[in-house]
């Protein structure tokens, strides 16, 4: 046996660590992340379920459907792509579950939340291409005889909102971006809710480069810097809601990807929401006056034109 492959090669805290042997070790990041069942919550009166996405690659999803009264009519989807640097999160933890209830409930929407398959386990750009091909998945349903009964039965593809945060804002403009790049019919996506965003800078992000090795890391590549991306005024929704939070390290890169949209030839309009003395997803973790003002501010954007 090799005594050194239990030695780390590469160490990235907080989040994961690789031993030489090709191991993949990832650090608890709070005791109150942990998995939650799907199922019906007695508390809110929403019901989820999980759903296969694509056999092929193991993509599956959870499914969010507020409590409904009176007869079935079709709601909005919000589709979520959660956070986690690309190598961490989950639809199926206590992060995403709580923060999509809360969604459910006050916007009365359904939402779907996408497993895209992690790094570095899964290189970049493999959780992109999952996740645009779960929104594709899910346009399969547009004529009510999609896999999935429940967004045949609840969801009404031509008012599709797309929501991420950090790593999964990322994903959810590149979503957004190569929807209309594509041409993706039989689905109209509304607004994008890109709430505290990664995005490159100019100096390399040492473990991107390692998750996404075809990437140059720097901001020539367009996943990183949507500035560079001819595609960019293509992106196929109305609105854009951008988020940020000003002790976040991630704020300005938020801010100029804000200030890239409403200087390109989209078309659309976006907007920017910053949460003063608040630091990254703050809203995920507190329940103060600020998160009660980001969330509402989100559920806004979603129910008013």
């Amino acid at each position: 046996m090799n005594s050194g492959a239990s030695e780390v090669a590469r160490d990235f805290r907080p989040l994961f660590r690789v031993y030489r042997d090709g191991r993949v070790e990832r650090y608890k990041l709070l005791d109150r992340i942990h998995p939650v069942p799907a199922g019906l919550d007695p508390s809110t009166g929403v019901e989820s379920k999980d759903v296969v996405v694509s056999s092929k690659t193991g993509v599956s999803a959870r499914i969010f459907v507020p409590k409904i009264d009176g007869p079935d009519r079709k709601l909005p989807l919000l589709v979520h792509y959660h956070g986690g640097g690309f190598c961490a999160g989950s639809p199926f933890d206590t992060i995403v579950n709580d923060i999509l209830s809360t969604m459910v409930t006050r916007a009365h929407v359904v939402a779907i939340s996408i497993g895209y398959r992690l790094a570095p386990e899964y290189p970049l750009p493999i959780a992109y291409e999952d996740s645009f091909e779960a929104l594709k998945w899910i346009a399969g349903h547009s004529d009510g005889s999609g896999p999935e009964p429940w967004l045949n039965r609840y969801a009404d593809l031509g008012r599709i909102f797309i929501q991420g945060e950090s790593a999964g804002a990322n994903i959810s403009q590149y979503v957004a971006v190569r929807a209309g790049a594509a041409g993706l019919t039989r689905v109209r996506i509304k607004g994008v809710l890109i709430v505290h965003p990664f995005f490159g800078g100019t100096e390399m992000d040492e473990m991107y480069k390692f998750m996404c090795p075809t990437s140059s890391r720097l901001d020539d590549d367009p996943r990183l810097n949507p500035a560079v991306d001819p595609d960019l005024p293509k992106m196929a929704c109305e609105k854009v809601l951008v988020c940020v939070a000003e002790k976040d390290s991630l704020r300005n890169t938020g801010v100029k990807y804000y200030e890239t949209l409403c200087g390109s030839e989209w078309e659309g309009k976006a907007e920017l929401e910053e949460a003063k003395d608040e630091g990254h997803c703050f809203h995920a973790f507190s329940k103060n006056e600020r998160a009660e003002r980001l969330i509402t501010k989100m559920v806004d954007f979603i129910t008013k034109d």
